[in-house]
């Protein structure tokens, strides 16, 4: 059944109370009309628990802003929203068009840093390499908009919402992604099932990377980083041994990555959080370890970019060129898939934090040391 306001409803007691189920929660199609974000399509998700959070239609179907009644979950950055037409692909030019957010999806050929590589897979004379920018250029694509509702299932209730992201060129990648969003009503939740398909004539390298952007009251003084992991390896020039719990903004913070060798549960997912006790909130994320063996953590504790991002990924974080060194970069076959699952949602309460934390802990105590 539906939980809402402390007590559990049947389809037919809730539906009794009001004029629409959109009175307590739904699925709203909305339009940025001015600035740099004009014509950017968002579906706005209230589940009714207080929880919400947008889905950036034109923005790679990714999640945007997240909130808990009413306080945030997700960091916005100072680029904030815009149209995918000035989106800055080379480079670190990702950076330019980079929204933050709760999901910035990283890929779909390539992720971190980059640089030029071979494209001989293509198999066109004059495209004997590829100039690859920071994370790929799925984040500046608009989605395809297949469908959006609710849908009832008994009495428990799905928000839910479709898309299709295509990218594509002639002698290059032809990679599509199908996503699904969904978030239970009476939730603080939501999942994203992943298809990727190579739907070109010739094999395809592939990457994908979730960018889970954590901010503030979540990402404050005292709060700290819950893993079912050892300690991790730093490979960022700045490295910080007390990491694993957050410090104030700072002006002059340089960036700090770490590299993560995470413990799967017993169903083979990895859980891992950001969590504050002292707000009483967190977030967490969940996404089986199979399908995405890496974890990067990103911690940004700057003045105005205070955010602290959890990674789960395909390769590590020395990116494309270490991949392909480590014979690690994979490739998609003509008409081959890949499916990725990424749980991701709010913690609220002692209780709730501090059970998510023990398990981490007790998962933390079967790590192996980290392997480069």
């Amino acid at each position: 059944m539906v939980s809402l306001w402390g007590r559990p409803w049947t389809r037919r007691e809730l539906l009794a109370r009001v004029g629409r189920l959109d009175q307590v929660a739904g699925v709203q199609q909305v339009e940025a009309a001015d600035g740099a974000e004009r014509g950017v399509r968002l579906l706005r998700f209230t589940a009714g628990s207080g929880f919400g959070f947008d889905v950036l239609v034109d923005r790679g179907f990714d999640i945007g802003r997240a909130w808990l009644g009413g306080q945030s979950l997700a960091w916005w950055s100072p680029v904030g929203l815009i149209a995918p037409g000035l989106y800055e692909p080379a480079g670190i030019g990702w950076f330019r068009g980079f929204p933050g957010g709760l999901v910035s999806t990283c890929g779909l050929d390539h992720t971190l840093l980059g640089g030029t590589d071979d494209a001989s897979v293509f198999n066109y004379p004059h495209r004997k390499t590829e100039t690859y920018g920071l994370h790929g250029r799925f984040t500046g694509l608009p989605a395809r908009l297949a469908g959006y509702g609710t849908a009832w299932h008994g009495d428990e209730c799905v928000l839910w919402a479709e898309g299709e992201v295509t990218q594509a060129a002639v002698f290059g990648e032809q990679l599509v992604l199908r996503r699904r969003v969904e978030a239970d009503v009476g939730g603080t939740a939501l999942r994203i099932t992943d298809t990727v398909a190579n739907t070109g004539a010739t094999a395809c390298p592939h990457m994908l990377l979730y960018h889970c952007n954590v901010g503030f009251p979540v990402v404050d003084v005292g709060a700290e980083l819950a893993y079912p992991a050892g300690p991790g390896t730093c490979v960022s020039d700045a490295c910080d041994p007390g990491y694993r719990r957050l410090l104030a903004p700072r002006p002059d913070f340089v960036e700090e990555c770490y590299e993560h060798d995470m413990v799967p549960g017993p169903d083979g997912t990895v859980s891992a959080a950001v969590i504050n006790r002292g707000a009483g909130l967190g977030v967490y994320q969940r996404y089986s370890r199979a399908a995405l063996p890496h974890h990067i953590t990103w911690r940004q504790l700057g003045a105005g970019t205070y955010v602290v991002a959890m990674e789960p990924s395909t390769n590590r974080d020395a990116g494309r060129a270490d991949a392909r060194a480590r014979g690690e970069l994979q490739h998609l076959a003509p008409g081959e898939e890949r499916r990725y699952t990424l749980e991701i949602g709010a913690l609220a309460g002692t209780e709730d934090i501090d059970a998510f934390a023990g398990r981490a802990g007790l998962l933390a105590g079967q790590a192996r040391d980290p392997v480069r």
